[in-house]
This record gives C-alpha cells, sequence and structure tokens, in this order.
C-alpha cells in the first residue's frame, strides 16, 4: 500500500509545484504587463509632445470604460483643461441656396458620374465607398435622393428602452441606416432609451427640454439638411420634419467651410457623421476604430472625409460602441462594442423610395 501511494503523492506534489509555477509566470507577466501600460500612459501624458498628450487624454476621454487612465498621471484640473475648453461659437449662418437637389446624373447607357466621380452602376439610388486611411477604415454611403432619409424612432418606447439600427431600418420598411442621436449612458450602462438631444420624428418634437447641444442635425420640409441651429425654436422656424442631435456634437462642415479647429479638437474613436453635397445627396459616414490596427478617426478627420466628398454642412453624430452602419440586410461595419450590438434611441434610415413624387 504504501509503495502505492508514495507515487500518487509524488505525483500530486508535482502537479502543485506546475500550477503554482504557472500562477507565478502568470502574475509576472501581468505585472509586467501592467508596468508597460503605466509606461505608455506616462508617455502620453507626461511625455514632451502636448499634441500626443491631448489625443490620448480625448481618445481615453471619449470612452466609457477606460478614461480613468487619463487621471492615473494628470490632475483632475489638468485633464479638465484640456476636454472642456469651451467650443468656438459659430457666426456663420447656414446657406441653404448652396445646396440645390438635382437628379442623378444619367446618359443614354445609363447612371453617369457624378460632379465627384462617383456612379451609381446598380441604379439603385445608393453608392457604398470604401474609406481608409493611416488610422482608421469605414464607409460612406451616398444617398442621392435626400427624400429617402428619415429618423427611425419609436416614439412608443422612447424613453422606455432603445433598439438597433437593424431594428429601426426594418421598422421603417428601409434599405439602410447609420446611428444617430447620443443617449445617457451614465457609466456605459445606457439601454438606449433617452436622446440626449431634442428629437423630431415626421415633424413631432420630443424629448424637448433636453435641448439642441451642439452637434443637433435636421432635415427641414424641402429635404435640406441643415446644421447650425442656435436654439430649440430654429425647429420650427426651419419646418425639421426629421432630427437629432450628439449633444457634445460638434459641426464638422458648414457652408462648405470646415469648421474652426478648436471644435474639432478629439482623440481616435468610432465616428459617424452625417452631411449633405450640394445636389442634395446625403452623405453617412461609419468609422471603424478600437482595434490594435486601426484605432479610428477624429472630429477632423471626418471633416476632411466629408469635405472629400463634396459635404457642404456635415455634423458629427453618437460615436463609440454605438457606430454602426445596417446595409442590404446585414451590419458592414464591426462593432467596437464588447458586449454586442448596443441600443440607441434613433437611426437615420434610408427607404426604398423617395418621398418628392419621383420615385
Amino acid at each position: 500500500m504504501e509503495e502505492t501511494t508514495k507515487p500518487k503523492r509524488q505525483i500530486g506534489r508535482a502537479i502543485g509545484i506546475f500550477f503554482l509555477r504557472l500562477l507565478a509566470v502568470l502574475g509576472v507577466t501581468l505585472v509586467v504587463l501592467a508596468l508597460i501600460l503605466l509606461g505608455a500612459v506616462y508617455v502620453f501624458t507626461r511625455g514632451g509632445s502636448e499634441t500626443a498628450r491631448e489625443k490620448f487624454v480625448f481618445t481615453v476621454k471619449e470612452t466609457s470604460a477606460i478614461g480613468f487612465l487619463a487621471d492615473i498621471f494628470l490632475s483632475p484640473e489638468e485633464v479638465d483643461a484640456i476636454v472642456n475648453r469651451p467650443q468656438v461659437e459659430l457666426d456663420t449662418q447656414m446657406d441653404t441656396s448652396l445646396v440645390e437637389i438635382a437628379a442623378p446624373a444619367e446618359t443614354e447607357d445609363g447612371p453617369a458620374a457624378d460632379a465627384w466621380g462617383y456612379v451609381d452602376d446598380d441604379g439603385d439610388g445608393l453608392i457604398l465607398v470604401d474609406v481608409k486611411a493611416g488610422s482608421y477604415n469605414g464607409y460612406m454611403l451616398i444617398v442621392l435622393d435626400p427624400s429617402r432619409v428619415v429618423l427611425g424612432c419609436d416614439p412608443d418606447t422612447l424613453y422606455h428602452r432603445g433598439h438597433t439600427v437593424e431594428w429601426y431600418v426594418n421598422a421603417q420598411g428601409g434599405v439602410a441606416g447609420i446611428n444617430a442621436s447620443g443617449f445617457e449612458d451614465k457609466g456605459g450602462n445606457g439601454d438606449g432609451s433617452t436622446p440626449d438631444t431634442v428629437i423630431v420624428h415626421e415633424g413631432q418634437i420630443y424629448a424637448a427640454w433636453k435641448g439642441i447641444g451642439h452637434g443637433w442635425v435636421g432635415i427641414d420640409d424641402e429635404y435640406k439638411l441643415r446644421v447650425g441651429f442656435q436654439s430649440s425654436y430654429d425647429i420650427t422656424e426651419w419646418n425639421i420634419q426629421e432630427g437629432c442631435g450628439f449633444a457634445p456634437g460638434p459641426i464638422l462642415v458648414i457652408n462648405g467651410e470646415m469648421a474652426p479647429e478648436g471644435n474639432l479638437r478629439s482623440g481616435l474613436n468610432p465616428r459617424t457623421a452625417i452631411g449633405q453635397r450640394s445636389d442634395g445627396a446625403i452623405l453617412m459616414l461609419v468609422i471603424e476604430g478600437r482595434q490594435p490596427s486601426r484605432l479610428g478617426a477624429s472630429y477632423t478627420d471626418l471633416a476632411e472625409e466629408m469635405l472629400r466628398f463634396g459635404a457642404v454642412n456635415a455634423v458629427n453624430l453618437d460615436g463609440g460602441s454605438s457606430s454602426m452602419m445596417y446595409f442590404n440586410g446585414e451590419y458592414i461595419n464591426n462593432s467596437a462594442s464588447v458586449i454586442g450590438i448596443r441600443p440607441i434611441p434613433t437611426a437615420f434610415v434610408v427607404l426604398p423610395e423617395g418621398r418628392r413624387g419621383n420615385g
């Protein structure tokens, strides 16, 4: 019996020693990784580059999960001085005459290239373009007929629960959509039910007490996309039929010019934006991010992309884990959320046909 028991004890001791060593290795590895992370944070926050420090602080503070990293080596006052600089008030009024809604270019042989070189090859009125740059990749959806774009919203569940972009597209009988307004998201646990700005859906105003923030955008009764709202009164004055916003904004482009640089300060994160060309086409942009090789885009990146695609006016929408584009029955970008597609209060939806009486 003793001879049988002894080998068993030796085996058990060997297994125990193995796991203790494994735990020790894992512990040392975690400590090393933590030290590397702290070192990187220190370099970004206390290094010699003010630009790198600002970019790092904005990037992490724009998230719900890792914003604390900015607070490790910076005081609350230092962080506040970076992220809470007041925006420059725009004294430029939007010039609606810069947008003249036109019919898509046609030739005897079918669709022709538009003024920006894009062709609606399949004649469905939608052009999807890959967007790529050093720190990000994404998609631009060009909707040639602006009367096809509406705000997906469910008044019956607003303030109680949110829905996914896919849900809003299907509820409207649409063919595509992007996330739209921001929402109350304390601690990253928001359920997407309560928007952070006024909502206008089919001409009706909801959440009026929320105000417009810096990034409100609306589509009026002539299907022109409006930015530069000074107050909620402009919603009625400009006959807005569909609209919402991401409270922090910002406006990216107004009257064909990039917004002031001070208003575009930001980190690198997933983004969503909407704009309009001079021919009326609506531009929907979604950028992926929070990936090892693709961190995301800044507000300046968004503005430059919008201008490259011909935007006369454009505004930033909610981003981060909410940034999603649904097109022809599937999501075409990767979600940055670790818990799956997030519910949101609204989405901009593309209908199968326009509402101007011309199909």
